[in-house]
């Protein structure tokens, strides 16, 4: 049994108290993340002395060991032995010593060894933490109880960015935002290790299918063919938000004309970061009665005018942070409206006693776009002017696939009736 709601003001989302006390855990560690997600990269080429394309395929190589790991979380969240909560604590830990290990990199092996033991951490987490979710919530439940969590990941990264701009533009000090992160990491452990319980409790009328015993569960998720045909669209998603936070803010700094400086693009990631926060239940709540493939369209269409925007912040000669306000504006209610119907889908698809490996495959999207993105824009990031401004546009106009690909999905999906979904 779950802990009993908590008595909220009605206008938040009436969820379990565990819910609740991992969006606080999420918000913290999302804090210390902050620190460093749009740092990392102006500090490794600008400091440190890489090269865009070498910082690219080193944040990118996290990646390489999440692929790993989430098969890895997958298995752990569906299994007797981890569960979800055991696999969350394991995933902090090494999470902490890949930022220890970024603070102290100098050179490009030890940026990669950083990031390859952040993206194991990374790739342990989302499984487990989004089967929680699940775990928790009834049908009707689940966008809303995604989009709390995401919005407190949203206002911990924009506490992050800020203090963090504030920290970088007054004393430099770049590799203490590392060591902030590892912190982080720790408290998000503690809070998990003291007040959340174990959910993973097999269906008796379902198979009792143990993952980490039984490989057949990955070949049944494999096999459902919608899961498969979202896929395709989530890559592609996760690919536009990687640009977001690896590729845009070295663009802004080293391609956009007018000055760009650490503080300023602070500012225009907090603008960022509070239009996520401020508008994460209200687009969650209108987007409701939405299929989940016309909603996540809408978000597509949004990334395409954001990209289009973007490309225009580099060519104009004046209102160049205006243009990319309003970029990054719109962006921020591009990932708003993807990120909850996304999850949501996926744990509307998957049976209970496989919300782990359904949740892990819905991960693998994310470590596959942000191994792509980084590579892919640090590559064009090197190249001559023309492809820099064109990256954007070409970007912009992938949204066309996206779209298709989701209208087939809305053709195919099946509705389960609410009480197909009970908890």
């Amino acid at each position: 049994m779950s802990l009993p709601k908590l008595h909220l003001p009605q206008w938040l989302p009436q969820l379990d108290r565990q819910i609740w006390i991992l969006t606080a855990g999420r918000l913290l560690s999302l804090t210390g993340t902050g620190f460093t997600f749009i740092y990392a990269p102006i500090f490794f080429v600008n400091q440190v002395g890489l090269s865009a394309t070498s910082v690219g395929i080193a944040i990118g190589s996290s990646q390489l060991s999440g692929i790993i790991a989430r098969f890895l979380g997958g298995s752990f969240s569906d299994s007797r032995f981890f569960g979800r909560r055991g696999t969350l604590l394991i995933s902090s830990i090494i999470s902490a010593f890949g930022s220890v290990f970024m603070a102290m990199a100098n050179d490009f092996i030890t940026v990669v060894i950083g990031n390859l033991l952040l993206g194991l951490g990374i790739g342990l987490y989302w499984p487990a933490t989004e089967a929680l979710v699940a775990d928790l919530t009834l049908a009707k439940e689940r966008k809303e109880a995604y989009a709390i969590t995401r919005l407190a990941d949203n206002i911990g990264l924009q506490i992050g960015i800020i203090i963090g701009g504030i920290l970088v533009n007054f004393s430099g000090a770049y590799r203490a935002l590392f060591i902030i992160d590892a912190i982080s990491f720790l408290i998000f452990f503690g809070v998990v290790y003291l007040a959340i319980a174990e959910t993973y409790k097999p269906e008796v009328t379902e198979p009792k299918i143990d993952s980490k015993k039984n490989p057949n569960s990955w070949l049944l998720a494999l096999g459902d063919r919608k899961l498969m045909i979202f896929v395709l669209a989530n890559i592609i998603f996760t690919l536009y938000i990687s640009q977001i936070h690896t590729t845009i803010p070295l663009y802004l700094n080293n391609f956009v004309p007018g000055n760009f400086s650490a503080v300023i693009i602070s500012g225009l990631f907090a603008v960022h970061t509070t239009l996520t926060v401020i508008f994460q239940l209200p687009v969650a709540r209108a987007l409701r009665n939405f299929s989940y493939p016309k909603a996540l369209s809408i978000s597509a269409v949004l990334w395409g005018i954001g990209f289009i925007i973007t490309a225009m912040t580099g060519i104009v000669q004046t209102g160049n942070i205006l243009c990319a306000t309003l970029a990054l504006s719109i962006l921020a209610i591009a990932i708003i409206s993807y990120t909850p119907s996304a999850s949501a889908l996926v744990a509307d698809l998957a049976p209970k006693s496989l919300r782990g490996t359904y949740s892990a495959i819905n991960s693998q999207c994310w470590a596959i776009g942000y191994l792509i993105g980084p590579i892919l824009g640090g590559w064009a990031l090197d190249q001559t002017e023309f492809v820099v401004k064109n990256f954007w546009l070409g970007m912009a106009i992938s949204v066309a696939i996206t779209i298709i690909i989701l209208r087939y999905l809305d053709h195919h999906i099946i509705s389960k009736n609410s009480s197909s979904n009970q908890k």
